[in-house]
Protein backbone atom coordinates (compact mmCIF):
# COMPACT_ATOMS: atom_id res chain seq x y z
CA UNK A 1 0.00 0.00 0.00
CA UNK A 2 2.83 2.63 0.98
CA UNK A 3 4.72 1.51 -2.08
CA UNK A 4 1.76 1.96 -4.03
CA UNK A 5 1.02 5.53 -2.89
CA UNK A 6 4.22 6.99 -2.70
CA UNK A 7 4.65 5.60 -6.76
CA UNK A 8 1.26 7.45 -7.81
CA UNK A 9 2.86 10.06 -5.71
CA UNK A 10 5.62 10.60 -7.87
CA UNK A 11 3.48 10.31 -10.65
CA UNK A 12 1.64 13.48 -9.70
CA UNK A 13 4.76 15.30 -8.41
CA UNK A 14 6.26 14.93 -11.48
CA UNK A 15 3.53 15.67 -13.87
CA UNK A 16 3.04 18.83 -11.64
CA UNK A 17 6.35 19.75 -12.43
CA UNK A 18 6.40 18.97 -16.11
CA UNK A 19 3.27 21.09 -16.23
CA UNK A 20 4.53 24.11 -14.85
CA UNK A 21 7.80 23.85 -16.38
CA UNK A 22 5.43 23.58 -20.03
CA UNK A 23 3.59 26.00 -18.95
CA UNK A 24 6.55 28.40 -18.44
CA UNK A 25 8.38 27.81 -21.66
CA UNK A 26 4.54 28.50 -23.55
CA UNK A 27 4.29 31.54 -21.67
CA UNK A 28 7.54 32.85 -22.34
CA UNK A 29 6.88 32.26 -25.95
CA UNK A 30 3.85 33.81 -26.29
CA UNK A 31 5.38 37.02 -23.65
CA UNK A 32 8.30 37.48 -27.08
CA UNK A 33 5.59 37.27 -29.57
CA UNK A 34 3.27 40.27 -28.06
CA UNK A 35 6.84 42.09 -26.92
CA UNK A 36 7.28 42.21 -30.92
CA UNK A 37 4.19 44.06 -31.47
CA UNK A 38 4.27 45.86 -28.50
CA UNK A 39 1.29 45.03 -26.39
CA UNK A 40 1.04 46.88 -22.86
CA UNK A 41 1.72 44.74 -20.14
CA UNK A 42 -1.48 44.86 -18.72
CA UNK A 43 -3.00 43.51 -21.64
CA UNK A 44 -0.33 40.62 -21.80
CA UNK A 45 -1.57 39.92 -17.94
CA UNK A 46 -5.10 39.46 -18.94
CA UNK A 47 -4.91 37.51 -22.28
CA UNK A 48 -1.48 35.70 -23.01
CA UNK A 49 0.06 34.99 -19.57
CA UNK A 50 -3.51 34.17 -17.97
CA UNK A 51 -4.15 31.97 -21.00
CA UNK A 52 -0.66 30.33 -20.45
CA UNK A 53 -1.12 30.19 -17.27
CA UNK A 54 -4.77 28.49 -17.50
CA UNK A 55 -3.12 25.54 -19.92
CA UNK A 56 -2.51 23.22 -16.54
CA UNK A 57 -6.24 23.45 -16.12
CA UNK A 58 -7.24 22.94 -19.92
CA UNK A 59 -4.82 20.33 -20.56
CA UNK A 60 -5.47 18.68 -17.14
CA UNK A 61 -9.28 18.97 -17.50
CA UNK A 62 -9.39 17.92 -20.92
CA UNK A 63 -7.26 14.77 -20.47
CA UNK A 64 -9.92 14.13 -17.24
CA UNK A 65 -12.77 14.59 -19.05
CA UNK A 66 -11.64 12.18 -22.02
CA UNK A 67 -10.78 9.37 -19.44
CA UNK A 68 -13.92 9.77 -17.71
CA UNK A 69 -12.93 11.43 -15.09
CA UNK A 70 -15.23 14.78 -14.72
CA UNK A 71 -15.58 14.72 -10.97
CA UNK A 72 -11.72 16.00 -11.26
CA UNK A 73 -12.83 18.52 -13.85
CA UNK A 74 -15.36 20.54 -11.60
CA UNK A 75 -13.06 20.39 -8.73
CA UNK A 76 -10.03 21.57 -10.49
CA UNK A 77 -11.62 25.05 -12.00
CA UNK A 78 -13.71 25.92 -8.56
CA UNK A 79 -10.41 24.82 -6.63
CA UNK A 80 -8.03 26.45 -9.14
CA UNK A 81 -10.03 29.89 -9.27
CA UNK A 82 -10.64 30.29 -5.39
CA UNK A 83 -6.94 29.89 -5.14
CA UNK A 84 -6.36 32.62 -7.66
CA UNK A 85 -8.25 34.79 -5.42
CA UNK A 86 -7.63 34.00 -1.77
CA UNK A 87 -4.23 32.40 -2.04
CA UNK A 88 -2.43 33.98 -5.61
CA UNK A 89 -3.99 37.66 -4.61
CA UNK A 90 -3.34 36.93 -0.75
CA UNK A 91 0.62 36.14 -1.40
CA UNK A 92 0.89 38.76 -3.94
CA UNK A 93 -0.59 41.75 -2.30
CA UNK A 94 1.51 40.58 1.02
CA UNK A 95 4.49 40.86 -1.18
CA UNK A 96 3.58 44.63 -2.46
CA UNK A 97 0.20 46.04 -2.08
CA UNK A 98 -1.89 46.11 -5.19
CA UNK A 99 -3.07 48.66 -6.75
CA UNK A 100 -6.30 48.32 -9.45
CA UNK A 101 -5.27 49.65 -12.55
CA UNK A 102 -8.80 51.66 -14.04
CA UNK A 103 -9.49 49.19 -16.94
CA UNK A 104 -9.13 46.12 -14.56
CA UNK A 105 -11.93 48.03 -12.26
CA UNK A 106 -13.93 48.79 -14.97
CA UNK A 107 -14.08 45.49 -17.13
CA UNK A 108 -12.58 42.82 -15.76
CA UNK A 109 -13.85 42.43 -12.24
CA UNK A 110 -17.22 42.46 -13.24
CA UNK A 111 -16.54 40.03 -15.86
CA UNK A 112 -15.25 37.79 -13.57
CA UNK A 113 -18.63 38.31 -11.24
CA UNK A 114 -20.68 37.53 -14.24
CA UNK A 115 -18.57 34.43 -14.77
CA UNK A 116 -18.75 32.81 -11.85
CA UNK A 117 -22.77 33.68 -11.35
CA UNK A 118 -22.98 31.87 -14.58
CA UNK A 119 -21.50 28.86 -13.24
CA UNK A 120 -23.22 28.54 -10.09
CA UNK A 121 -26.32 28.62 -12.15
CA UNK A 122 -25.58 26.03 -14.74
CA UNK A 123 -24.32 23.58 -11.75
CA UNK A 124 -27.79 23.74 -10.02
CA UNK A 125 -30.03 22.16 -12.33
CA UNK A 126 -31.40 20.08 -9.75
CA UNK A 127 -32.69 23.33 -7.66
CA UNK A 128 -33.37 25.15 -10.76
CA UNK A 129 -34.88 22.75 -12.82
CA UNK A 130 -35.49 20.39 -10.34
CA UNK A 131 -33.61 18.19 -12.12
CA UNK A 132 -32.83 14.66 -10.70
CA UNK A 133 -29.30 15.24 -11.18
CA UNK A 134 -27.20 18.55 -12.06
CA UNK A 135 -24.16 18.44 -14.53
CA UNK A 136 -22.89 21.05 -17.10
CA UNK A 137 -24.33 19.63 -20.44
CA UNK A 138 -22.46 19.47 -23.75
CA UNK A 139 -24.97 22.63 -24.32
CA UNK A 140 -23.79 24.72 -21.84
CA UNK A 141 -20.29 23.81 -22.42
CA UNK A 142 -21.11 25.54 -26.23
CA UNK A 143 -21.91 28.62 -24.24
CA UNK A 144 -19.45 28.79 -22.01
CA UNK A 145 -16.91 28.27 -25.09
CA UNK A 146 -19.03 31.22 -26.90
CA UNK A 147 -18.84 33.48 -23.66
CA UNK A 148 -14.77 32.62 -24.07
CA UNK A 149 -14.91 33.38 -27.49
CA UNK A 150 -16.84 36.88 -26.69
CA UNK A 151 -14.17 37.79 -24.36
CA UNK A 152 -11.55 37.21 -26.82
CA UNK A 153 -13.54 39.23 -29.35
CA UNK A 154 -13.75 42.08 -26.29
CA UNK A 155 -9.90 42.25 -25.75
CA UNK A 156 -9.33 42.40 -29.56
CA UNK A 157 -11.37 45.05 -29.66
CA UNK A 158 -9.55 46.81 -26.75
CA UNK A 159 -6.49 46.48 -28.58
CA UNK A 160 -7.29 47.66 -31.81
CA UNK A 161 -8.53 50.96 -29.61
CA UNK A 162 -4.96 51.18 -28.09
CA UNK A 163 -3.03 51.52 -31.43
CA UNK A 164 -0.34 48.69 -30.97
CA UNK A 165 2.92 48.94 -32.86
CA UNK A 166 5.37 46.72 -33.56
CA UNK A 167 8.35 46.79 -31.24
CA UNK A 168 10.82 44.25 -31.63
CA UNK A 169 13.38 45.91 -29.53
CA UNK A 170 14.58 43.25 -26.58
CA UNK A 171 12.34 40.27 -28.36
CA UNK A 172 13.52 36.48 -28.88
CA UNK A 173 14.70 35.21 -32.06
CA UNK A 174 11.82 33.42 -33.71
CA UNK A 175 13.20 30.12 -33.86
CA UNK A 176 13.60 30.71 -30.52
CA UNK A 177 10.30 31.52 -29.30
CA UNK A 178 9.08 28.68 -31.83
CA UNK A 179 11.36 26.07 -29.38
CA UNK A 180 9.59 27.12 -26.40
CA UNK A 181 6.72 27.25 -27.59
CA UNK A 182 7.00 23.33 -29.10
CA UNK A 183 8.60 22.28 -25.51
CA UNK A 184 6.04 23.88 -23.74
CA UNK A 185 3.06 22.25 -25.46
CA UNK A 186 4.99 19.25 -25.29
CA UNK A 187 5.33 19.64 -21.27
CA UNK A 188 1.77 20.18 -20.90
CA UNK A 189 0.54 17.08 -22.86
CA UNK A 190 2.87 14.87 -20.99
CA UNK A 191 2.31 16.86 -17.51
CA UNK A 192 -1.30 16.86 -17.52
CA UNK A 193 -1.24 13.13 -18.32
CA UNK A 194 0.84 12.17 -15.56
CA UNK A 195 -0.97 14.18 -13.00
CA UNK A 196 -4.37 13.34 -13.56
CA UNK A 197 -3.16 9.33 -13.69
CA UNK A 198 -1.34 10.22 -10.27
CA UNK A 199 -4.41 12.06 -8.57
CA UNK A 200 -7.10 9.31 -9.82
CA UNK A 201 -5.14 6.65 -8.25
CA UNK A 202 -4.46 8.34 -5.13
CA UNK A 203 -8.49 8.98 -4.61
CA UNK A 204 -8.93 5.49 -5.07
CA UNK A 205 -5.80 4.69 -2.86
CA UNK A 206 -7.18 7.09 -0.03
CA UNK A 207 -10.68 6.60 -0.26
CA UNK A 208 -11.47 10.19 -1.02
CA UNK A 209 -13.45 11.90 -3.97
CA UNK A 210 -12.14 13.10 -6.66
CA UNK A 211 -13.88 16.35 -6.36
CA UNK A 212 -11.26 16.95 -3.21
CA UNK A 213 -8.72 15.97 -5.39
CA UNK A 214 -9.00 18.10 -7.73
CA UNK A 215 -10.14 20.90 -5.40
CA UNK A 216 -7.22 20.86 -3.77
CA UNK A 217 -4.31 18.50 -4.98
CA UNK A 218 -5.07 19.02 -8.43
CA UNK A 219 -6.14 22.85 -8.29
CA UNK A 220 -2.88 23.75 -6.01
CA UNK A 221 -0.60 22.00 -8.98
CA UNK A 222 -2.14 23.41 -11.74
CA UNK A 223 -2.35 26.97 -10.27
CA UNK A 224 1.36 26.95 -9.63
CA UNK A 225 2.50 28.91 -13.03
CA UNK A 226 -0.53 31.60 -11.71
CA UNK A 227 1.11 31.69 -8.39
CA UNK A 228 4.80 32.17 -9.74
CA UNK A 229 3.48 35.07 -11.87
CA UNK A 230 1.93 36.72 -9.99
CA UNK A 231 4.03 36.72 -6.79
CA UNK A 232 7.30 37.86 -9.50
CA UNK A 233 5.03 40.42 -10.95
CA UNK A 234 4.10 41.94 -7.16
CA UNK A 235 8.04 41.44 -6.12
CA UNK A 236 8.96 43.35 -9.68
CA UNK A 237 6.43 46.09 -8.26
CA UNK A 238 4.26 45.37 -11.31
CA UNK A 239 0.79 44.72 -9.97
CA UNK A 240 -1.00 44.94 -13.29
CA UNK A 241 0.55 41.70 -14.45
CA UNK A 242 -1.05 40.18 -11.49
CA UNK A 243 -3.69 41.46 -11.37
CA UNK A 244 -4.57 40.88 -14.86
CA UNK A 245 -3.26 37.29 -15.01
CA UNK A 246 -5.71 36.35 -11.74
CA UNK A 247 -8.51 38.17 -13.48
CA UNK A 248 -7.94 36.43 -16.61
CA UNK A 249 -6.97 33.08 -15.63
CA UNK A 250 -10.87 33.04 -13.67
CA UNK A 251 -12.16 33.88 -16.24
CA UNK A 252 -10.80 31.49 -18.83
CA UNK A 253 -11.28 28.62 -16.06
CA UNK A 254 -14.93 29.14 -16.51
CA UNK A 255 -15.93 29.74 -19.79
CA UNK A 256 -12.84 28.10 -22.23
CA UNK A 257 -11.54 24.76 -19.56
CA UNK A 258 -15.09 24.07 -18.17
CA UNK A 259 -16.46 24.67 -21.55
CA UNK A 260 -14.36 22.28 -23.37
CA UNK A 261 -14.16 19.91 -20.78
CA UNK A 262 -17.95 19.92 -20.71
CA UNK A 263 -18.25 19.52 -24.67
CA UNK A 264 -16.12 16.16 -24.22
CA UNK A 265 -17.96 14.76 -21.89
CA UNK A 266 -20.70 16.03 -19.38
CA UNK A 267 -19.77 17.16 -16.07
CA UNK A 268 -21.35 15.78 -13.00
CA UNK A 269 -21.79 18.11 -9.78
CA UNK A 270 -21.55 16.49 -6.96
CA UNK A 271 -24.06 17.68 -3.45
CA UNK A 272 -21.18 19.29 -1.80
CA UNK A 273 -20.14 21.54 -4.83
CA UNK A 274 -22.44 23.92 -3.37
CA UNK A 275 -20.22 24.57 -0.64
CA UNK A 276 -17.51 25.32 -2.97
CA UNK A 277 -19.35 27.41 -4.93
CA UNK A 278 -20.18 29.77 -1.96
CA UNK A 279 -17.00 30.19 -1.27
CA UNK A 280 -16.04 31.01 -4.62
CA UNK A 281 -19.19 33.56 -4.77
CA UNK A 282 -17.95 34.96 -1.70
CA UNK A 283 -14.52 35.75 -2.02
CA UNK A 284 -15.48 36.90 -5.83
CA UNK A 285 -18.19 39.50 -4.19
CA UNK A 286 -15.51 40.31 -1.53
CA UNK A 287 -12.96 41.61 -4.32
CA UNK A 288 -15.80 42.86 -6.17
CA UNK A 289 -16.75 45.25 -3.18
CA UNK A 290 -13.43 45.84 -2.18
CA UNK A 291 -11.93 47.07 -5.81
CA UNK A 292 -14.99 48.63 -7.37
CA UNK A 293 -16.47 50.54 -4.70
CA UNK A 294 -12.95 50.89 -2.57
CA UNK A 295 -11.79 54.83 -3.08
CA UNK A 296 -8.24 53.50 -2.44
CA UNK A 297 -7.99 51.30 -5.86
CA UNK A 298 -5.91 49.13 -3.48
CA UNK A 299 -5.59 45.85 -1.92
CA UNK A 300 -3.61 46.48 0.76
CA UNK A 301 -0.77 43.84 2.99
CA UNK A 302 -3.99 43.56 5.66
CA UNK A 303 -6.07 42.51 3.00
CA UNK A 304 -3.81 39.76 1.53
CA UNK A 305 -3.44 38.41 5.26
CA UNK A 306 -7.49 38.43 5.19
CA UNK A 307 -7.21 36.05 1.63
CA UNK A 308 -4.28 33.85 3.40
CA UNK A 309 -6.41 33.37 6.25
CA UNK A 310 -9.74 32.20 4.82
CA UNK A 311 -7.94 29.88 1.96
CA UNK A 312 -6.83 28.20 4.87
CA UNK A 313 -9.69 27.91 7.25
CA UNK A 314 -11.51 26.90 3.90
CA UNK A 315 -9.08 24.10 3.56
CA UNK A 316 -9.00 22.55 6.75
CA UNK A 317 -12.92 22.73 6.80
CA UNK A 318 -12.86 20.71 3.53
CA UNK A 319 -10.57 18.55 4.92
CA UNK A 320 -12.77 18.34 8.12
CA UNK A 321 -16.23 17.82 6.11
CA UNK A 322 -14.13 14.83 3.59
CA UNK A 323 -13.18 12.92 6.39
CA UNK A 324 -16.20 13.04 9.21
Amino acid sequence: MFEELALLSLKFLLGVAVLVKGADLLIEGASQIAKRFGVPEFIIGLTLVAFGTSLPELTVNIIASAKGNSELTMGNVIGSNIANILLILGVSALIYPLRVHRDFVKKEIPINFVATLILIVMANDILIDGEPLSLVSRSEGFILILTFLGYIYFMAAFLEREGIEEDVDGAKSMPKILLYIILGTLGLSLGSNWTVDGAVGLAAALGISQMMVGLFLVALGTSLPELMTSAVAAMKRNPDIALGNVAGSNIFNISLVLGASSIINPVPVIARTNFDLLILFVATFILFISVVFSSRKVISRKEGFIFLLAYVAYILYSGYIEFE
